[in-house]
């Protein structure tokens, strides 16, 4: 089979496409035959020396395709079955292990690169609207980066919900794209304070999701009501630089947050939970996944350099 390896961090030519052994399946794991992968911005990270990592490993952390074979133990899945899952290292491969705990079953509606698509961003979107901030109708919401994967799932899921939506997006084009996905009134980043002053009559909104980091940051908290809660769950302009608390107080006893999907999937109850809903969704055409691109396995580096620049519109989808 082939898969990606990375043996040193760096830049995205690091990553190298070669061949390895069909893997064994141990006791409580399944082998997936790989169909489609879903490209994220943690794979940069960890690729790039951000976050550390082991050496060497495969990169990748979402997949779907069909059961190959199944370890001793396993009576949940068989092969042949469709199937998807997330936060498993190691998807970037023809052919991946696979924890049974972490599979969730794909029904026949959803096509695999759509569950590739949907998986991460799908799950972090529904627990940020859901639990982290549980939104109910009339709350007004402030999404940044609403054109992306996460933003434009962040939008339509806020809108289920009957919340009132702000966006900020980078150019006019993603800014279509945003009111597209359900978006009540959105803003470029230079405007998007003045907008949300604008649209609450200087109240502020209830929360801010933020994937960008250290560039809107300041400017976020200053978007809360009082006792609003700024919800950071990512860093794509870079890591927010230490502060002083009392800045918390001073704006208005306003929250903060750093979430992230591990501990929102703690049992597999959630996981299901989580699952259950997006594909629910999908299938009753209430959310809709965008892939802004696809790419062959081979050409993954630059997949990862696309989602670098900070210039698509939707998910970018490996296929092996």
């Amino acid at each position: 089979m082939k898969q990606i390896r990375i043996y040193e961090q760096g830049e995205a030519n690091v990553m190298r496409y070669e061949d390895a052994a069909l893997p064994d399946v141990p006791p409580g794991s399944v082998r997936v035959r790989v169909e489609a992968i879903g490209v994220n911005m943690i794979d940069l990270y960890q690729r790039s020396g951000q976050y550390k990592m082991g050496l060497p490993f495969t990169p990748g952390q979402e997949a779907a395709g069909i059961v190959d074979a199944v370890g001793e133990g396993v009576t949940e899945f068989h092969s042949g079955d469709r199937v998807a899952y997330a936060f498993v290292l190691g998807a970037y491969a023809e052919f991946v292990i696979a924890p049974v705990e972490k599979l969730v079953r794909l029904p026949l509606d959803v096509p695999a690169r759509i569950a590739a698509a949907l998986m991460l961003q799908g799950m972090t979107a529904h627990y940020l609207i859901t639990d982290t901030f549980p939104v109910s109708s009339g709350d007004v919401v402030l999404v940044h980066a609403a054109a992306g994967g996460t933003g434009q799932l962040l939008v339509q899921i806020a809108k289920l919900k009957g919340a009132r939506v702000l966006a900020a997006v980078s150019t006019e084009q993603k800014a279509a794209l945003a009111r597209a996905a359900g978006a009540d009134t959105v803003a470029l980043y230079d405007d998007f304070e003045a907008m949300v002053k604008a649209e609450t009559g200087g109240r502020g909104v209830d929360v801010v999701y933020d994937s960008v980091g250290k560039d809107t940051f300041e400017r976020s908290l200053n978007c809360l009501r009082p006792r609003g809660m700024l919800v950071l769950f990512g860093q794509s302009s870079g890591a927010v630089a230490p502060f002083d608390p009392q800045i918390l107080n001073a704006k208005g006893s306003l929250f903060l947050t750093r979430p992230s999907l591990g501990h929102y999937l703690l049992t597999r109850e959630e996981l299901l939970h989580r699952a259950r809903d997006l594909f629910e969704w999908v299938e009753d055409g209430q959310l809709q996944v965008r892939i802004d691109r696809e790419y062959r396995l081979a050409q993954v580096a630059e997949a990862h350099r696309a989602l670098a620049s900070r210039a698509t519109t939707g998910k970018i989808v490996l296929i092996p």
